[in-house]
């Protein structure tokens, strides 16, 4: 890497974000609508849906999503304290980089060490903010797991109370009659009934599905029985 991308790199990484270190564990947002069509005649037994809209909207994601702040303050305090310690110490760094690098006295091995310390620095910074917001991670993981594990009765139920028999993505669609087709509120009343709110920390040991179907393909490759951590379950009483 030459010395010029390596400084537009640290340019572009210098205020890095503590919540930009929480894994990408919460649903993505929904997609743009397709743009309605005038006229036309409703296809009977056809839905269109998003799932990710669905779980953003869903009661017991937006409340865990509030709880969080509480529940999980120590860490978001001692990761934005953290990160700005971080952001002071290579802020200096940096500016000594630019003043070098434009004052044409520094030579190129220099300026190369000198943005390797920073981008090192940078590096053991992230993981360092992303150790600390680990259990908000896994937090938005269980809770999202939760639900997830409602959603595809949830979908049957909508569908079948609609009358639709064929389900669809917007992303697959182009345009449509307005709101004729969106089933996304129907899931989401369905949701909010089966779901109304989730546990918000995970019990001790708990993995997400992703770790733990990557744990029981390793055990099945290895001819081992799976010994991951158990789903995620609705809490008795819930």
């Amino acid at each position: 890497m030459t010395t010029k991308t390596k400084f537009v790199a640290l340019a572009a990484g210098l205020a890095f974000a503590a919540v930009a270190a929480q894994p990408a564990l919460a649903a993505k947002p929904a997609p743009a609508a397709a743009a309605p069509a005038t006229g036309g005649t409703i296809v009977q037994g056809l839905g269109v849906a998003s799932f990710d809209a669905v779980i953003a909207n869903s009661n017991a994601f937006k409340t865990a999503e509030t709880q969080r702040q509480t529940t999980f303050k120590a860490q978001f305090d001692q990761a934005q304290t953290r990160q700005n310690a971080l952001n002071a110490q290579i802020k200096p760094l940096i500016d000594k980089f630019n003043a070098d690098r434009q004052g044409g006295k520094v030579t190129q091995a220099a300026l190369e060490q000198q943005a390797g310390s920073i981008q090192q620095i940078q590096e053991n910074g992230k993981a360092e903010l992303q150790r600390i917001l680990q259990p908000v991670g896994l937090s938005q993981a269980y809770v999202n797991e939760q639900i997830e594990d409602k959603l595809n009765d949830a979908v049957k139920a909508a569908m079948t109370k609609k009358g639709v028999s064929i389900l669809i993505s917007p992303d697959a669609i182009l345009a449509v009659n307005g709101g004729a087709y969106n089933l996304n509120q129907d899931i989401l009343n369905e949701l909010n009934t089966s779901i109304p709110s989730a546990q918000l920390v995970p019990p001790a040991g708990w993995e997400p599905r992703q770790v733990r179907e990557q744990r029981a393909q390793q055990a099945a490759a290895q001819g081992q029985a799976p010994a991951g951590a158990a789903p995620a379950t609705q809490p008795s009483g819930r």
